[in-house]
């Protein structure tokens, strides 16, 4: 066959190569025949293959029609216009390929994985295609965590072909996140494969980003987060009844104390017991409630849809996310061809639910709404001129905002009260701690207040403690506008720069017994001592979490309402430890089984 002749000839052609080849038999290596794992581990075979397609690809061109006119890097191309991508040429390009004529698999392999090694900075060894990827552990921010216990505070990682220098030094998390965050480190990874959601405040860039920034924050202030807290009492409240309801006659049986609950993920599954997803249905109702004033009772309807695309969004597809690590130079092509890593129907369905509760507020007179999305009308109402003149936010951008809100508050919420119910399950003194505060300052169950509620010192420690030890971002990311030496280390302009959060939290410097849950870390005297650049489940800086104190008050506000009338306890089906998901953010890789059982305490109903 053609295609036998095409990766043989290299070896006939230049003997030393298969001699190279042959030396390192897998009999030699393995004293066994050809196994699957032995053969994908041969780098050289890989390079002697690659270098063999270089010089004769399968596909000599590849074609793509343009769906709309598009300008790129300054070239407009009109819409039909066939794209011609000259694979033969471009594998010759001697700007590109030196020698381009010569068959060379040493372009391949560990060496062209040297930049870290040119910058003196230590990591992983990478292995060919996928760079350092799972290394250690296929979760990455596991794997973040072993190798920062063998390399130190900072190493060179490689995510498929792509660098990225890992750093977890507090002084150096000081410059790049702060000091220089507007002259170094504004902008966030982009992965261009953005769809409708370009404009978020989260994927923005440099001055678009600054502006939408400003006109987004003022919605997050204390006095706005303090008016949506009636919302949230509300909807704490209904996730307490709908509890109640799941099981009314084994709370009113005698002798039965407690119902199975399931924490976290909606997919109920039928085990033993009777199992109930509580913080998922309560977050996106808080969310949905407070961005546009709609109350979908997630509690008593968990087919809704909103839950179902708001997780969708924050699952990369994982052969997307290898494509554009693998074949970068395409990301452009992607793009035109209306490409995203954000599912199109997910965000389809949410920009219709935004556009049409506008519209209805158009034509009727509910313009005095207290929410979000409310607040960004009526400031752009009040500032045409800003928008006319790019400065306010236009009809796109509000739209970008209230999606990227849905599902960003939704999913960081409910997982983070997903695992402040499994630690204090794990930890009953400290779950009864906790009670006793929340008994004291809201005695006999009665109303939570947003005042008496922000000053409880124990409930926060404890709420910190957790986000310690499960951060709902546990990477975060800046990419470097222009070579910058920071702390005798040079970092090249367009490098992406990784902060571990997960392994920063587990550092026993900082954090000593750092897998131990201790609330008292935080308390008024020991947080004191607590370097910020040692703690960041938010960030820090300019573009730390805008949503942060929102955040806050709805874990806070849900778990005392839950604790009020309930304690949770680890049962048989109880994960320990946990597996993690390697896919999306923090999460468990199986929904979290707990016990959960009514407190008898002597009080008044519940409907407070």
């Amino acid at each position: 066959m053609e295609s036998g002749w095409i990766t043989g000839r290299p070896g006939a052609d230049f003997p030393g190569i298969g001699l190279l080849l042959r030396s390192k038999t897998l009999l030699e290596t393995y004293n066994a025949p050809v196994q699957y794992q032995s053969l994908m581990e041969m780098d050289y075979l890989d390079s002697v293959i690659n270098e063999s397609l270089r010089l004769f690809p399968i596909a000599a061109r590849l074609e793509r029609v343009a769906k709309a006119s598009v300008e790129i890097n300054g070239l407009v191309i009109p819409k039909d216009m066939v794209v011609l991508v000259p694979t033969w040429p471009l594998h010759r390009d001697p700007e590109i390929w030196p020698e381009p004529e010569k068959f060379k698999p040493e372009r391949y392999g560990h060496w062209t994985y040297g930049v870290f090694e040119k910058l003196g900075v230590r990591g992983p060894k990478p292995t060919m295609y996928w760079g350092t990827v799972g290394r250690h552990n296929l979760v990455y921010y596991l794997d973040d965590n072993e190798c920062a216990k063998k390399y130190g505070r900072v190493w060179g990682l490689y995510e498929l072909r792509r660098p990225m220098l890992a750093v977890m030094d507090p002084e150096m998390l000081k410059i790049i996140l702060v000091k220089e965050c507007f002259t170094y480190f504004t902008n966030r990874r982009n992965f261009r494969l953005n769809g409708d959601l370009y404009d978020a405040v989260n994927i923005a860039e440099d001055d678009q980003w600054r502006r939408i920034r400003n006109q987004v924050t003022p919605s997050f202030t204390s006095g706005h987060i303090k008016q949506m807290f009636n919302i949230m009492q509300h909807h704490s409240h209904k996730t307490v009844v709908g509890l109640q309801s799941k099981v009314p006659n084994c709370m009113q049986s005698p002798g039965v104390e407690h119902i199975y609950i399931q924490a976290g993920n909606l997919n109920h599954v039928a085990v033993s017991g009777v199992y109930s997803s509580i913080f998922g249905p309560y977050s996106m109702d808080v969310m949905a409630s407070c961005l546009f004033s709609v109350d979908l009772d997630s509690i008593n309807e968990p087919s809704n849809p909103f839950i179902a695309h708001a997780s969708k969004l924050l699952r990369f597809p994982v052969p997307l996310f290898l494509f554009q690590g693998f074949f970068p130079f395409c990301l452009p092509l992607l793009d035109l061809l209306g490409v995203s890593l954000f599912p199109k129907s997910s965000t389809s369905f949410f920009r219709a639910v935004v556009e049409k509760v506008r519209a209805e507020r158009n034509e009727s007179s509910r313009k005095n709404m207290a929410d979000i999305l409310q607040y960004f009308i009526n400031y752009q109402t009040k500032n045409l001129t800003k928008v006319m003149e790019n400065q306010g936010l236009n009809d796109h951008e509000i739209l970008s905002q209230v999606t990227m809100l849905i599902f960003a508050g939704y999913e960081t919420s409910a997982t983070t009260l997903t695992f402040l119910a499994y630690t204090l399950a794990r930890n009953p003194e400290v779950m009864k701690h906790l009670q006793q505060e929340i008994d004291s300052t809201f005695p006999e169950k009665g109303p939570i207040q947003y005042e008496s509620l922000m000053q409880m010192g124990y409930l926060s420690s404890v709420v910190d403690e957790c986000l310690r030890l499960y951060p709902p971002a546990p990477r975060l990311e800046r990419m470097t506008k222009e070579t910058v030496k920071i702390k005798g280390i040079t970092i090249p302009k367009n490098m992406i720069v990784m902060i571990p959060v997960y392994a920063l939290h587990r550092d026993p410097e900082f954090w000593p017994d750092p897998e131990e849950f201790k609330p008292e870390r935080f308390s008024k005297e020991n947080k004191q001592s607590i370097n910020p650049y040692t703690y960041l489940p938010f960030g820090i800086g300019p573009r730390n979490c805008l949503g942060m104190r929102f955040a806050l008050v709805m874990i806070k506000l849900a778990l005392v309402k839950v604790l009020q009338n309930y304690s949770f306890l680890v049962c048989d089906e109880t994960e320990i430890p946990l597996r993690m998901d390697p896919e999306g953010l923090m999460g468990p890789l199986q929904p979290i089984k707990l016990k959960l059982q009514k407190r008898s305490l002597n009080s008044a109903d519940m409907d407070n």
